[in-house]
């Protein structure tokens, strides 16, 4: 198949690597800055560059940008789509691109599934990527009535060669429920944690713990600043129920309640304990 790509940083370019090193596909790739298209050319991720030409020709498009930029970008390429093609967003929310583009699909013959593949780095742009990005995440798809198994069964196959463990379905809203906590809510957190002034002070009393809670805050600011707008109604509940929580444990210290404390404490643990739980169960 011919597989379009149209984006090329972190995750677009990982995927582009992924495609061309692991199956026979011809990858043909799209992005805006030339170094990075040069760069993508010259290391073999893609074979050729897309245009609106060669785009006629692609049996799977994937859209790898921000989300304002994506749903432009679908409105524009809808009609030079051929019929049939399939069309896949790697953006990290669901409902708003959703929304445009299950009705660009219908209007202009192509098939539309929503996707997120769940891995990434702090670090963001093509140079940071890798062939062995998606080595064992898992692949979430969000298809609708529309989708048929034959597209699903392709889509696996594509996935599961670029070196995703799994693929995870779900509708629009439930992703976007979940992403709020699971991935939204801790780049939240991380930047704030990291705003302290003690952050510049750290140096030789810190261990895994601080790298592990500060490590996300090396964001691309313009885009997780789209991602947390379009899915503010989630994550806004997510990060109200945290500064809750948060709250307790000051009173807790402020009282010097040391019972209330070790309650939270504990309650926190077996959390953490179920999660783990919840996690083999579904293994």
């Amino acid at each position: 198949m011919k597989i379009g790509i149209i984006g090329l940083g972190l995750i677009g370019g990982s995927m582009a690597r992924a495609i061309s090193n692991n199956t026979d596909h011809t990858v043909l790739g799209l992005d805006i800055h030339e170094d990075t298209m040069s760069k993508a050319l010259l290391c073999g991720a893609v074979a050729e560059r897309l245009t609106d030409g060669t785009l006629k020709e692609c049996d799977v498009v994937l859209l790898a940008l921000t989300p304002q930029v994506l749903v432009e970008e679908a409105a524009r390429i809808a009609p030079l789509l051929k019929k049939g093609a399939v069309v896949v967003d790697l953006c990290g929310v669901k409902r708003a691109i959703h929304a445009v583009l299950s009705p660009l699909a219908r209007a202009n013959g192509f098939l539309y599934v929503g996707g997120h593949p769940m891995a990434g780095r702090e670090c963001s742009g093509f140079d940071n990527g890798s062939a062995d990005l998606f080595a064992g995440a898992s692949m979430i798809l969000t298809p609708d009535d529309t989708t048929d198994i034959m597209t699903l069964a392709m889509l696996k196959d594509v996935f599961l060669a670029a070196g995703f463990a799994e693929l995870r379905f779900s509708d629009p809203d439930g992703h976007d429920r979940t992403i709020a906590y699971t991935s939204q809510l801790a780049h939240v957190i991380s930047s704030a944690y990291v705003q302290s002034p003690t952050a510049l002070i750290h140096s030789g009393f810190s261990a895994g713990s601080f790298k592990d809670l500060t490590r996300v805050a090396l964001l691309d600011e313009q885009m997780w600043t789209a991602l947390f707008l379009a899915n503010k109604d989630h994550l806004s509940t997510e990060l109200d129920r945290v500064i809750a929580h948060l709250t307790a444990y000051s009173e807790a210290l402020k009282t010097e309640d040391a019972d209330r404390l070790c309650a939270l404490l504990r309650d926190g643990r077996l959390q953490k304990l179920a999660t783990m739980e919840a996690e083999r169960s579904h293994s």
